[in-house]
């Protein structure tokens, strides 16, 4: 996974931020939080979060911000 900062929404601070490239995408154009880099704490149920689309997005358990790289080639279609 790309680019990791912050504690991913621990109580009292900030949500954490993740830059990711075309080769952290699953599927069409999403990412999964938690993702692999997230220590065990920070475990939730797995949701999958479109940033193709956007851009960005932001997992709605623990507040983790996912960007996609302003140089990311994503392929269109399937």
């Amino acid at each position: 996974m790309g680019n990791h900062n912050g504690n991913n929404g621990q109580k009292g601070q900030p949500a954490g931020h993740v830059v990711v490239d075309a080769s952290d995408l699953q599927g069409p154009g999403v990412v999964f939080c938690p993702n692999p880099k997230m220590p065990l704490w920070s475990g939730h149920p797995r949701v999958f979060i479109d940033v193709a689309s956007t851009g960005s997005g932001k997992c709605a358990y623990c507040g983790t911000v996912y960007k996609l790289d302003a140089n990311a080639r994503v392929r269109a279609g399937h």
